[in-house]
């Protein structure tokens, strides 16, 4: 008769305390890395886009700085008909970055009320070949998966701000649905910033 052999119980007890081990010491790896991945997404898109934002300023300057009809400074970046902030030094505008395509739902040239949310949308899908897709509404954010970034603004003039947001850097609700952010930009997520006024683009680590 052939005698069966098996583990005993003290070796199962020995392999899930090993593996107990190992997942106390893999798990902040795991994590450690995932944050990291985070942090190199929203630095390598700020990379990108102010590569962008640089190249359509070069370009406009190679061209002997091109106006349309209405005397706005314009660019045919890539295929792609940009609007570029107008010079106001006495209000701290310096000219020839890019507010929006030429097509964008508003002027914004000189970085009045009519510089908005949907301006810096434009902005990403025009300066960027292959923007991930962003959105200006919570709601979208939240019902659509493919959602990446979130996109809002701040300021006007010299002040104008650019904000994108990595979603799965941004604050979630008691229902674990992503909230608009609001106050600083301390604490809330991973993010970066665009000053047409100036081209100064910041990166912000929060996550």
């Amino acid at each position: 008769m052939q005698k069966q052999s098996g583990f005993t119980l003290i070796e199962l007890v020995i392999v899930v305390v090993i593996l107990g081990f190992l997942a106390v010491t893999a798990i902040p790896k795991f994590l450690d890395l995932t944050d990291q991945a985070k942090q190199a997404n929203i630095e390598g898109m700020a990379g990108g886009f102010a590569t962008g934002v640089s190249l359509a300023r070069a370009q406009w300057e190679a061209e002997a700085r091109p106006t349309d009809s209405g005397s706005r400074n314009v660019v045919d970046y890539d295929g792609t008909l940009v609007l570029l902030t107008t010079q106001d030094t006495a209000n701290g505008i310096r000219g020839g970055y890019i507010v929006s395509s030429l097509n964008g739902d508003n002027d914004g040239a000189t970085l009045g009320t009519g510089f908005g949310a949907s301006n810096c949308l434009d902005i990403w899908n025009s300066i960027l070949q292959q923007p991930p897709v962003s959105t200006t509404s919570i709601d979208t954010l939240n019902d659509v998966p493919s959602t990446n970034y979130f996109v809002t603004n701040s300021g006007t003039g010299s002040d104008a701000l650019c904000h994108y947001f990595l979603k799965e850097t941004l604050n979630k609700d008691a229902s674990g649905a992503f909230v608009t952010p609001s106050g600083t930009l301390t604490g809330i997520g991973n993010s970066f910033t665009y000053r047409p006024a100036t081209s100064e683009v910041i990166v912000y680590i929060n996550n």
